[in-house]
């Protein structure tokens, strides 16, 4: 079947630009689009009122100011010639005033309501004689109309549409309107989404430990459900975990006696040749119990509190320890400042790094680095051995997983050591990744999650 990806999707695989434009949250997208869709509504209500306001004036407008206009042109008609100039400026009004004497300028009228509108005034005039309607450019659709009286004279009358106004409070009032709204669309959101961000919250917690933050049980009966099931699925992991531990507990326990017995018939053996094969295999099998149930209650959770701990002080009598063992490890770096972590638990993960390093290399190197990743603290073992494979960087972090084919326990390991690190780091909200050296050899980095403690 194919698999061709949608014409319509980015070729690139990164997100449409109006995509990125959005907020990262569901809070601030959801309440944008609600604020957004009211402001819409409400400017689409104002031009509906406004449009109908418009139209209201206009049938006003074509039904009045004809009239108006016809009856000041009679009054002029009627007055003396040598009066009319003294009631010009009574008969003015908004939207039409009139000038004695001259020529209507500009042309025909354009538009539809424009006509309608001269119309409107030609017919009112009878039976004065209309000599020109024109459409001028200022005041936007005005029109001159020039109107022949009884006794010869002419005078221009100067009409224009006129809006329908629209109070200031009438804006503010909308825009009073819309922040009440969304006020009201923030709190809703907020509280559709509060519930989420704390669920979110408490999975994060929720780290190998099993300790993590219990819900409240209350609110909507939906947000109340969701709290108890995931406080239930909590318990009943942490009760899963707890029992294999306690399985492998007592296998542990139960193998020590066998093993302790074959230990001390390969005393009684008269071979020594086979006697060492025999104690060879045992302190294999020993090994394996031991470091799987360590490694299982390290899935089970560290109990273990951060500390106030002096860096340096650690690396430098970790290397010190191999030393007085014969290997040699050299420190390269400080961390020049105290951190807050957990003591044991990075003892634990460094000291299997090291004996991984050093059990497939000689030129070991605990290399830190302060201000790394993030400004974290990173802390990285080197290597000069073979590597690993890049396809099985990922894999080896698994439990049970070696890299050598042929599954010798003397050089191979058991398969827990990396395995144990990867999960104590993630314990402590660490970062454990493996990378193969350009120069050869094998770089396990440690990227503390906690920052340097000022």
């Amino acid at each position: 079947m194919s698999t061709s990806a949608n014409p319509v999707a980015n070729p690139t695989g990164s997100a449409p630009r109006w995509r990125r434009l959005l907020p990262g949250s569901l809070f601030s997208r959801v309440t944008l689009i609600i604020v957004v869709g009211l402001a819409i509504a409400q400017l689409l209500t104002f031009a509906a009122i406004r449009y109908e306001r418009n139209m209201a004036l206009r049938e006003l407008m074509m039904i009045g100011i004809e009239r108006d206009i016809a009856s000041s042109v009679a009054i002029l008609d009627r007055l003396p010639a040598a009066e009319r100039a003294g009631w010009l400026d009574r008969l003015e009004r908004r939207n039409y005033r009139f000038v004695l004497g001259g020529n209507a300028q500009g042309s025909a009228p354009r538009s539809e309501a424009s006509r309608q509108f001269a119309a409107a005034i030609v017919d009112a005039m009878r039976p004065f004689p209309v000599v020109k309607v024109g459409e001028v450019a200022w005041p936007p659709e005005g029109l001159q109309i020039e109107v022949r009286l009884g006794d010869g004279s002419s005078v221009v009358v100067h009409a224009m549409r006129v809006g329908m106004p629209v109070s200031g409070w009438v804006m503010w009032l909308l825009a009073g309107q819309l922040l009440v709204l969304a006020v009201c669309a923030w709190v809703a959101v907020r509280l559709v989404t509060r519930p989420l961000a704390q669920l979110s919250a408490a999975a994060d917690q929720l780290g190998p430990d099993l300790k993590g933050r219990t819900l409240v049980e209350e609110g909507p009966t939906e947000v109340a459900h969701a709290a108890r099931a995931f406080n239930a699925m909590q318990q009943r992991i942490a009760g899963y975990m707890a029992e294999r531990v306690e399985i492998l507990a007592a296998i542990s326990h139960d193998l020590q006696t066998p093993i302790t017995r074959m230990r001390l018939r390969t005393d009684l053996m008269d071979d020594t040749h086979d006697r060492a094969k025999f104690r060879q295999d045992l302190d294999a099998m020993n090994a394996l119990v031991r470091e799987g149930v360590t490694y299982a209650r390290t899935l089970h959770g560290a109990t273990e509190p951060p500390l106030r701990i002096d860096a340096d002080a650690l690396f430098e009598s970790m290397v010190a320890d191999y030393e007085d063992v014969g290997q040699q490890v050299r420190l390269d770096g400080r961390a020049g400042a105290p951190i807050v972590s957990r003591p044991n638990a990075l003892r634990r993960i460094l000291m299997n790094l090291i004996d991984n390093a050093l059990k497939f290399g000689n030129d070991v190197t605990l290399r830190v680095q302060a201000g790394g990743e993030g400004g974290r603290l990173v802390v990285s073992v080197l290597d000069n051995g073979p590597g690993i494979p890049p396809g099985e960087l990922d894999a080896v972090l698994k439990p049970f997983y070696r890299v050598e084919s042929s599954r010798n326990r003397s050089t191979g390991g058991t398969g827990l050591g990396l395995a144990i690190a990867h999960q104590l780091a993630m314990a402590m909200g660490a970062e454990l990744t493996l990378h193969n050296r350009p120069e050869g050899g094998l770089e396990a980095r440690l990227a503390l999650a906690a920052a340097p403690a000022r």
